[in-house]
């Protein structure tokens, strides 16, 4: 992409975090200044509408719904952590936008911009071409009851199945297009992208994927036989998984939306037809991030 191909910008920001309202309005003086076209979510111009008016500000920018937001950007910058990322991405993956991940979080493998006195050029080189493009892949999940869809969700990172507060074991059965894989006793189950491989599914013990490899993470929790290892698929498969013992179990979508479980659903998972694309720094290396966030090589203690 050109220049000219980022000339109106989405900013969404982290909720209930009065510390990164200022690094937002910075980010916005400045593209006004770039006399680009700015437009935030609803929540996010309430979150700091009194520093908008104070700036004198407040009417260059345009205010829309988060679900509708793609309509109107060539790219979206997202200020806040990986969870703020993950509900903008299901938001606006099939409007084919890009993402410019700013972290103001804890973690942020997502959000690779860090605050600094340099973020600012960082956002204007990327807005000049000067990036790494990553295509993530993301997941849709359903929840099917007697043969009827009850919920269904986009995710980036997992799909998780769990155990809920009485501390049983479920039983389910796991398909694979259509073939049966296994019968298991466990807390649960995780199902991951790569883009989640380094999330719960690492905490779990599933392998990293690397970022934009086709593949997906099957990933037990606790399983009851010791043989029920992490499984690496092909991330075109058709994940069926079959409640038996629902015992207070629920499906998780990436953390951030919850489904109560009955005996005989199924939680049934697919890729996504769209990517979600992030548009890193110029520097950014995927392995100098692992590294880096996972203090590989260094000492702990």
């Amino acid at each position: 992409m050109s220049k000219e191909n980022f000339n109106d910008i989405g900013i969404v920001l982290r909720k209930d975090t009065p510390s990164i309202h200022e690094n937002t309005i910075h980010i916005i003086e400045f593209l006004i200044a770039e006399e680009k076209n700015v437009t935030l979510d609803e929540v996010s111009f309430t979150e700091i509408e009194k520093e908008l008016f104070e700036n004198k500000i407040d009417d260059k920018v345009l205010t829309v719904p988060l679900s509708t937001l793609g309509q109107y950007c060539d790219v979206v910058i997202v200020i806040g952590g990986d969870g703020t990322l993950l509900t903008v991405a299901r938001n606006i993956v099939d409007y084919n936008v890009p993402v410019i991940g700013v972290n103001r979080g804890r973690l942020g493998f997502l959000t690779q911009v860090t605050w600094k006195n340099e973020s600012i050029q960082t956002i204007k080189d990327i807005l000049s071409g000067q990036y790494i493009e990553e295509r993530r892949i993301m997941l849709e999940g359903k929840i099917i009851r007697n043969s009827t869809i009850l919920h269904e969700a986009l995710v980036l990172n997992e799909v998780t199945i769990s155990r809920g507060g009485r501390g049983n074991l479920i039983k389910f059965e796991v398909f694979i297009n259509g073939e049966f894989v296994y019968t298991q006793y466990s807390d649960g189950l995780i199902i991951a992208t790569p883009t989640g491989s380094t999330a719960y599914s690492l905490a779990a013990g599933g392998s990293i994927l690397y970022a934009t490899l086709p593949a997906l993470n099957l990933v037990p929790i606790c399983p009851q036989s010791m043989t029920n290892r992490p499984v690496v698929i092909d991330a075109n498969s058709h994940i069926e998984v079959l409640i038996i013992d629902s015992v207070d179990s629920r499906a998780h979508f990436d953390g951030q939306t919850l489904f109560e479980l009955h005996n005989r659903d199924i939680i049934h998972v697919e890729k996504h037809e769209n990517f979600i694309t992030l548009l890193q720094p110029g520097y950014y290396r995927y392995f100098d991030t692992l590294r880096m966030k996972l203090r590989w090589g260094q000492q702990l203690v």
